[in-house]
């Protein structure tokens, strides 16, 4: 992966997850909406008001001292507490197709906006059942801005082979006296671990590197 930063990335991500996501919810029931996901008290309406108001935030630039903290999280969600499901699908659109040009723009700090909108997608599919969570068509792009996340988190080296695609990716950094960790597995469980997210019914080997050291989200 090139240490590099492509200013592009986030967009790219934000977009192509919208191509995917979108037709999902806007064929969804309104049950669908009510389901509980992997984010503790979250709904799949509330993962995505939260998507939504995030973005729509970078996008308008209003920022205060508490931002993406819990409770301007939970603010933002009761906010939309009102609005009808196809409002806050109409809210993440905008987002989506919106938020890269100034993510671009802030020099790599609100990179990990693009990659946490994508992680709560997967939430989504995850909470319906559905194949695809934390893959898909998106998956390289999120890997690629998942490598300087792990950097700059300063979790410990490690390097992972893909089984899925034969793809092997180095995250993180040296620590003195630490040989670099080893994870085998497919690229969605990899998610699953940097993201926090559960891992029953998931197969893979990790040494060197214990599972707590590997999150990338507070």
């Amino acid at each position: 992966m090139a240490d590099e930063r492509d200013p592009e990335l986030p967009g790219l991500l934000l977009r192509t997850e919208r191509d995917a996501l979108i037709p999902l919810l806007r064929a969804a029931e309104d049950g669908d909406f009510a389901v509980r996901t992997a984010c503790p008290g979250w709904t799949v309406r509330d993962v995505v008001a939260h998507c939504g108001s995030v973005l729509n935030r970078v996008v308008e630039s209003r920022f205060g001292p508490d931002v993406f903290g819990p409770e301007s999280n939970d603010r933002d969600i009761a906010e939309r507490a009102g609005w009808s499901h196809t409002q806050v699908v109409d809210e993440l659109e905008r987002g989506m197709t919106d938020a890269g040009p100034v993510i671009a723009a802030a020099g790599g700090i609100l990179d990990a906006v693009a990659l946490g909108e994508w992680v709560h997608a997967g939430d989504v599919r995850d909470a319906w059942g559905l194949p695809g969570a934390y893959e898909g068509a998106g998956f390289p792009h999120a890997l690629g801005l998942l490598v300087p996340r792990a950097l700059r988190r300063k979790v410990p080296l490690l390097v992972a082979e893909l089984t899925d695609s034969g793809r092997k990716v180095t995250l993180g950094a040296e620590q003195e006296g630490r040989v670099p960790g080893r994870y085998r597995g497919d690229g969605a469980t990899l998610i699953r671990l940097c993201a926090g997210r559960p891992l029953v019914g998931t197969r893979y080997a990790l040494e060197g590197v214990r599972e707590r050291e590997l999150g990338l989200f507070d």
